[in-house]
């Protein structure tokens, strides 16, 4: 007989300074798979992976995040969270639209980043758990209102988590607008597949979908360039099998320390069609566990970060310091910057459309 399914649960996560009450989402299926999502920020904090040869072993943690809402509140590089309306970089954050220019908070540099000060990472979603046809689920919808953050339309946005039976955790993010604006959101975990403490993810092996990669200037803007990973440290094909330590080893941080090294840049995912079909883009190994991530996703470029600018300031869950390198964003998404290259995939949303974009994290052992 197969195992009953349940609609998620809830409890109390704190408050915000206005009093508005934050609460956490518990996802749950058998096998002691188990995510748990937040209405602030749609930020997954946790996600519980079975330890499958050890059956009195308890399930390992992969995310990194914090343990309370205080943790989120006092400053964080993007835990879990949902970002937008853009994510990523707008180069001088500023671009134009039907001949008019809008200007956006300038919070990384000279550049804008993530939606802003208050992006969609710093708003408190309206939440509504449900049991799904694949799983126990949550939707988070907000509203983006004319003007926020410098951004034209108001738009509505909506984040609904899944978790599978099989373990799969589904994001599926959706924005509608009653003006044209821009929108590229993204979902921004940290993944450690030997557990959120466990230090540096430089012997995980990752494997990207992309022939082509995105350079990128001293602001990690894209320069326009689409260049071939062959012969650099983006070659993450499968048949090199690479470990994330050669890669960031062969990317170091500049002598004045503005940039960290690592990689963090957008990989041009092969293949890719503007028909919405799953892709899978990147496979994540920990060879020590055997434990792997599969990330499916309809987007066409994926952001690859190694926590380069991690450095043991932020206290995560248990009061773990998280050092640099000590886990690695996978960010599907369209081009940064996509603003400013009108060859590239549209960011542009009219009124009566859809943005649609959805990532599968498949988890297995191998």
């Amino acid at each position: 007989m197969t195992p009953a399914l349940h609609p998620p649960t809830v409890r109390p996560f704190g408050s915000l300074a206005d009093g508005r009450r934050v609460s956490l989402y518990t996802l749950e299926v058998p096998g002691d798979w188990r995510a748990e999502i937040i209405d602030y920020g749609a930020i997954l904090t946790s996600f519980q992976v079975p330890l499958a040869a050890a059956a009195d072993a308890k399930p390992v943690d992969v995310v990194l995040g914090c343990d309370s809402l205080a943790g989120y509140l006092a400053g964080h590089p993007y835990f879990g969270a949902t970002c937008g309306r853009v994510s990523n970089r707008i180069a001088g954050g500023t671009f134009d639209l039907d001949g008019k220019r809008y200007t956006l908070a300038r919070n990384d540099g000279d550049n804008h980043l993530h939606g802003g000060v208050v992006g969609f990472d710093k708003k408190l979603w309206k939440a509504t758990p449900r049991l799904s046809e694949r799983g126990p689920a949550v939707d988070f919808e907000v509203v983006s209102p004319d003007g926020d953050e410098g951004y034209p339309g108001e738009v509505k946005a909506k984040v609904t988590y899944t978790l599978t039976p099989d373990g799969e955790l589904w994001v599926e993010m959706t924005a509608t607008t009653d003006a044209p604006t821009i929108v590229n959101m993204v979902h921004h975990s940290y993944w450690n597949l030997a557990g959120h403490a466990a230090g540096t993810i430089g012997d995980h092996e990752l494997t990207v979908a992309a022939d082509t990669y995105l350079p990128v200037d001293a602001g990690s803007i894209p320069t326009g360039e689409f260049a071939k990973v062959a012969g650099t440290p983006f070659d993450l094909r499968p048949a090199r099998q690479p470990r994330l330590a050669a890669a960031i080893a062969e990317l170091p941080p500049s002598a004045d320390g503005k940039n960290p090294g690592g990689i963090d840049h957008n990989f041009v995912v092969r293949g890719w069609k503007p028909d919405g079909s799953l892709r899978s883009v990147a496979l994540l190994r920990d060879p020590a566990s055997g434990r792997t991530l599969e990330l499916l996703s309809d987007q066409p470029g994926i952001q690859v970060y190694t926590g380069n600018y991690l450095d043991g300031s932020v206290k995560g869950k248990g009061g773990v310091a998280y050092g640099k390198q000590g886990a690695v964003c996978l960010e599907t998404q369209n081009y940064p910057d996509a603003i400013h290259h009108p060859d590239w995939p549209s960011m542009r949303l009219e009124p009566g459309q859809t943005y649609r974009h959805t990532m599968v994290h498949r988890f297995g052992t191998r």
